[in-house]
């Protein structure tokens, strides 16, 4: 069968975009804009930290999430804690680390209306390299991001200073592994939290553009 031509480091965006474009539909890789959503935000104004991914080779530990979400609510922020449907239990270990009350706490998935209002009205979105981060993207709603196994160079966000993707480069991993990939692990609790304050100076006058990857 015919296809458009495979280009192995090409960013994902690029590609389906290109895919749809070989079959005369218009799609432009720089359009990554949603609709805001009609529904209310259940925490407007939060950080959001969602611990969970499609596999474990993309989840950053829950005990350095923790570590993250003392430190932020240690500056006056309000943190809130997502996960899917099947990751009530990895919400449920943060929101305890992290000594977090009930209604901060949304593991079992939210609907998708409701996560998305709530990631449309953040302050910002910390998580792994899954499907809320795109959705803070699309939302432009300053996020970091945590790179491990793939780099952002092919699923990360755009260059843009309101979105910071942490990655050591290395070889690739596993993307559907079962353990925490070892580039993930080198990020730690404080890369984070300053990735998150560089967030929070571009309300000031000169802020640094953010780096196309991470530290």
């Amino acid at each position: 069968m015919d296809g458009p031509p495979w280009y192995a480091e090409e960013h994902e965006r690029e590609r389906w975009c290109r895919l749809l474009r070989g079959y005369g539909i218009d799609a432009d890789a720089r359009d990554l804009r949603l609709p805001r959503p009609d529904a209310p935000s259940p925490a407007p104004g939060a950080v959001v930290l969602h611990p969970g991914a499609g596999a474990p080779a993309r989840c950053w530990p829950v005990e350095r999430y923790a570590v993250v979400a003392e430190a932020l609510r240690a500056r006056g922020r309000r943190v809130v804690v997502t996960g899917g449907a099947d990751e009530a239990d990895l919400v449920a270990r943060l929101a305890k680390r992290a000594g977090l009350p009930d209604t901060d706490v949304f593991g079992g998935g939210l609907p998708y209306g409701r996560l998305s209002a709530l990631v449309a009205d953040a302050r910002a979105v910390v998580s792994g390299d899954t499907g809320i981060a795109h959705l803070a993207v699309a939302h432009a709603t300053p996020s970091v991001t945590l790179f491990g196994p793939v780099p952002p160079s092919r699923w990360g966000p755009p260059p843009d200073p309101r979105h910071r993707a942490l990655w050591h480069p290395g070889p690739d991993g596993d993307p559907h592994g079962r353990r925490t990939d070892p580039a993930l692990l080198r990020i730690t609790p404080d890369a984070v939290l300053d990735a998150c304050d560089a967030l929070d100076a571009l309300d000031t006058p000169d802020a640094p553009d953010a780096p196309e990857e991470g530290p």
